[in-house]
């Protein structure tokens, strides 16, 4: 059996599907259905069961799971804009603990989702302790918990491996509202009846839509995290982005080709996010081809357009 939390969420869901496909549904599924809207994520996935995170726990305790193949842990409060602190650390860190408690003492390997949030502003983004500079609440848990995972490395018995993952696009993600990713907004900009697609213009000596990010479709993440299921002696912490950093106006351009029509637009940027706003990131992922992990990484044009197809309008 193989656990995956956070399983109603972007990431999360995908990787359900994966697993499906490769014949795998014996899988329990945790999540926070809070918001019901994410159900539709898991209409199309099959599964043993499926548990609330506040329950799961508990169950874990009780000795229900049996026998576990693994687990992808990937849920989390991932709203940067959170600032209850004691929620973002019982969600974020205290519940990757508990989860760390469970696999480390049977050999479980425990695969989990952290972010390239806590390299701040960069402008280095490379598996060093030295270069995290957390800038939000929400980045300072996923520091906090890879710092726990590094200070037990010498005494884990099975795999760990935590995924620093950078700016990723894709389907299942319309749920995230304001967290949901810039291919996302400018398709629903043209999809629902607009010609005009919005961007910020220049900040941090960047030119209007010039800012950079490391874009990577989620299959492509999905693709990594089955690695690591089929290479059980991989541990440590990878970023996971495409070793490339492309920019807003590659993102807006891509979704006007797939609706052949639609221009930019350029807006002021908003006063409050100087000194805050990632405007370049790319991911170093030596570390993560020095494991040995081959799997490769679509282009924006590639992907948005991969994206886009599937989700239509």
């Amino acid at each position: 059996m193989i656990v995956v939390t956070g399983a109603a969420g972007f990431i999360g869901s995908n990787l359900v599907r994966a697993l499906n496909a490769r014949g795998r549904s014996d899988l329990w599924l945790v999540d926070d259905l809070t918001d019901g809207h994410k159900f539709r994520n898991l209409v199309d996935c099959e599964f043993l069961d499926f548990v609330d995170k506040n329950a799961f726990l508990a169950r874990v305790a009780s000795g229900e799971l049996g026998a576990v193949d693994a687990i992808f842990h990937q849920g989390a409060c991932s709203n940067t804009m959170e600032w209850n602190g004691q929620r973002m650390l019982a969600d974020n860190y205290e519940y990757s603990k508990s989860l760390y408690a469970f696999t480390g003492a049977r050999g479980i390997p425990l695969i989990y989702a952290s972010s390239a949030s806590v390299y701040g502003m960069g402008p280095v983004f490379r598996e060093d302790p030295a270069l995290e500079q957390p800038l939000n609440l929400y980045a300072w848990s996923k520091v906090l918990f890879d710092r726990w995972v590094r200070s037990h490395a010498s005494s884990a018995r099975g795999q760990v491996v935590g995924l620093r993952y950078f700016n990723v696009y894709g389907p299942r993600e319309a749920h995230k509202g304001e967290m949901a990713s810039v291919a996302w907004k400018n398709h629903l900009q043209l999809r629902d009846g607009g010609s005009v697609v919005k961007l910020f213009e220049s900040s941090d000596g960047f030119g209007p839509g010039e800012q950079r990010r490391d874009f990577v479709y989620v299959e492509d993440v999905v693709a990594v995290l089955l690695w690591f299921l089929d290479h059980p002696r991989a541990s440590g912490i990878f970023n996971v982005g495409t070793g490339r950093a492309q920019t807003f106006n590659d993102v807006a351009r891509a979704v006007i080709a797939h609706h052949g029509r639609g221009r930019i637009e350029y807006v002021p940027f908003p006063p409050g996010l100087r000194g805050s706003y990632q405007s370049n990131t790319v991911a170093d992922i030596a570390a993560l081809r020095a494991a040995g992990c081959d799997v490769p990484f679509l282009t924006v044009e590639e992907g948005v357009s991969r994206y886009l197809k599937e989700v239509g309008g």
